[in-house]
């Protein structure tokens, strides 16, 4: 299940990604926002990201203007390794080298053709472990180096 938000700047990605997802035979949920109206992305992508976090969802997708305020929030949870990707290179990358669980995309910043290809990819690309297990593992270590 792949846990799902936006706040208003992106709304219309949001509902365009809910048409990608059931053509590629995806599950997910939507936590909102449910409208164009005015927001504060925290209030969604908090509920998202505990959804990854708790296990309810294996994964997310959050939109905003940027990416990177969604991004933010959702690594503030536990497990939740979010990664704001602009491209297909990144949102593969993300996903082979940092296991991320969560995509964030920004509709002020990328068009919706390139969105397209980055959500196909990402999660379409496993992880690679190994190496990167152990570095992934560091990054809800609380003991640090």
């Amino acid at each position: 299940m792949i846990a799902l938000a936006s706040d208003h700047a992106g709304y219309d990605y949001k509902e365009k990604i809910k048409t990608l997802l059931d053509e590629l035979k995806l599950p997910y949920r939507d936590f909102g926002t449910s409208s164009k109206d005015s927001t504060d992305y925290p209030d969604w992508a908090h509920k998202a990201a505990q959804a990854v976090s708790s296990g309810e969802c294996e994964q997310g997708i959050l939109v905003c203007g940027t990416g990177i305020g969604m991004s933010i929030v959702a690594n503030k949870h536990k497990g939740v390794r979010a990664a704001v990707c602009e491209s297909v290179t990144a949102a593969r990358l993300a996903r082979q080298h940092n296991n991320a669980n969560v995509l964030t995309v920004g509709e002020r910043i990328i068009g919706w053709e390139s969105v397209v290809d980055i959500v196909k990819v990402f999660f379409s690309t496993s992880f690679e472990g190994g190496r990167h297990a152990r570095r992934v593992e560091k990054i809800h270590s609380t003991t640090g180096l």
